[in-house]
C-alpha cells in the first residue's frame, strides 16, 4: 500500500487554471467541511494530520473562506500549511459581512480590502494567490469590486482573483476590468447546470472552473442513502435535494456510477472525479473531506482513464435520469446565478 502512496505523489498531474498561469494540482481540497457546514469541527490536530498528508500526497490547491468558522478554517490552514507556504496555493474568499452568511452580503471595496488584510494574518502569509468573490453582492457594481481587487494586486497582497457562483454577465462584467483566474461553483453529476451557459463563457474567456462539491455533497460516494442520518448541524439538512424522498429517488445516479465504477475497478467518487476531470484540461475539482482514506480514495481517481465508450455511456445512462430537488434552499438559491 505504501507504494501506491508514493507512486500517487510522483504522479499528481498539474493544470492551469484557464490563462491565468496559475498551475495546481489537478485535484484541489475543499477544506470549509473541516471546520463548519457538515456537522462537528474536526479536532485540530486530526485536521491539521489530514492537511498535511494532503500535501505529502501531492495536493497543492487548498480552499477556505472566512465564512467557514467564520475564521477557524483560514486559522487552520495557517498553521498547518505554514512549513509548506511557497509550494501551495491557498485560495480564500470575502463577500459577507463579519464572515457570517446570516448576516447578508457585503463586497464594499472597504470590506473587501478589510478582509485581505485579516486574512494574510490568520493564514500566516504575506500574499493571497486565490481571492473569491464568495456571492455576488447586487449592491455594490462589480467593476467596483475589480477595482479594489486592482488595488490589492497592485500591492502584491492578492496574485489572482475569482468569482463563486457568478452569472454570466457578472463574469463577462468582472473580467473586462480585472481578468478572472477562476469561477468556483457547484458542478458534478448531481448538477449540470454549468454546461448550459457557463462552461462556454469561461471557455471563450480562457477563465479557470474550480468545481466545489464535485461528489455531489457527498451523494456520488454511495455512502449515502434515503436512511442516512445527518449530524443535526449538518447542512444537508436544509438542502430539499437531501430530503429522504429525493435521496430514495437521486439512487438511480448513485447505481448508475457504482456500475462503471465495478467494472473499472474504482470506486464511485473515483468515477465522480475522473469523470469531470475528463471535461475540460482546466477543470480543478476540490473535493472535500475529514477523513485520511476518503482523501487518498479521491486522489486515485486522477489515475483513473475514462475511454470515450465510458463517457458515452455515463452521458447516454445520465440523460435518462433527472436529477430530483433544489440544490439549495430558497433563500439561498437566491444568492447564486447573479
Amino acid at each position: 500500500m505504501q507504494s501506491d502512496k508514493s507512486s500517487i505523489v510522483s504522479t499528481l498531474p498539474k493544470r492551469i487554471l484557464g490563462k491565468s498561469g496559475l498551475e495546481v494540482s489537478a485535484l484541489g481540497l475543499g477544506c470549509m467541511g473541516l471546520s463548519f457546514g457538515y456537522g462537528p469541527a474536526t479536532g485540530k490536530q486530526e485536521a491539521i494530520k489530514l492537511l498535511q498528508a494532503a500535501f505529502d500526497s501531492g495536493i497543492t490547491f487548498f480552499d477556505t473562506a472566512e465564512a467557514y468558522g467564520p475564521y477557524d478554517n483560514e486559522i487552520l490552514l495557517g498553521e498547518a500549511l505554514a512549513p509548506y507556504r511557497n509550494k501551495v496555493v491557498i485560495a480564500t474568499k470575502f463577500g459577507f459581512k463579519e464572515g457570517k452568511p446570516a448576516l447578508g452580503l457585503d463586497s464594499s471595496p472597504s470590506n473587501i480590502k478589510a478582509v485581505a488584510e485579516a486574512a494574510l494574518k490568520r493564514l500566516k502569509t504575506d500574499h493571497i494567490d486565490l481571492f473569491y468573490q464568495h456571492r455576488v453582492d447586487p449592491s455594490v457594481p462589480i467593476e467596483e469590486v475589480a477595482g479594489a481587487i486592482q488595488e490589492l494586486m497592485g500591492e502584491g497582497k492578492i496574485l489572482h482573483w475569482g468569482l463563486s457562483e457568478a452569472g454570466v454577465a457578472t463574469i463577462r462584467k468582472a473580467h473586462a476590468i480585472q481578468p478572472v483566474a477562476a469561477l468556483q461553483s457547484e458542478y458534478s453529476l448531481f448538477f449540470r447546470e454549468p454546461e448550459e451557459e457557463i462552461i462556454p463563457t469561461l471557455e471563450e474567456l480562457g477563465i479557470g472552473f474550480v468545481p466545489f462539491s464535485p461528489l455531489g455533497k457527498g451523494f456520488l460516494t454511495g455512502a449515502i442513502n434515503e436512511h442516512t442520518q445527518f449530524d443535526p448541524t449538518d447542512f444537508r439538512n436544509i438542502v430539499p435535494r437531501f430530503s429522504e424522498e429525493n435521496r430514495k429517488a437521486n439512487q438511480r445516479m448513485v447505481d448508475m456510477v457504482k456500475a462503471i465504477a465495478d467494472a473499472k475497478k474504482a470506486t464511485p467518487a473515483q468515477i465522480s472525479l475522473a469523470w469531470l476531470l475528463a471535461q475540460k484540461p482546466w477543470i480543478v475539482p476540490i473535493p472535500g473531506t475529514t477523513k485520511l482514506h476518503r482523501l487518498q480514495e479521491n486522489i486515485g481517481a486522477v489515475s483513473i482513464e475514462l475511454t470515450e465508450a465510458n463517457l458515452e455511456q455515463i452521458e447516454t445512462s445520465a440523460s435518462k435520469i433527472t436529477i430530483q430537488g433544489e440544490r439549495y434552499p430558497q433563500h439561498l438559491q437566491k444568492q447564486v446565478g447573479k
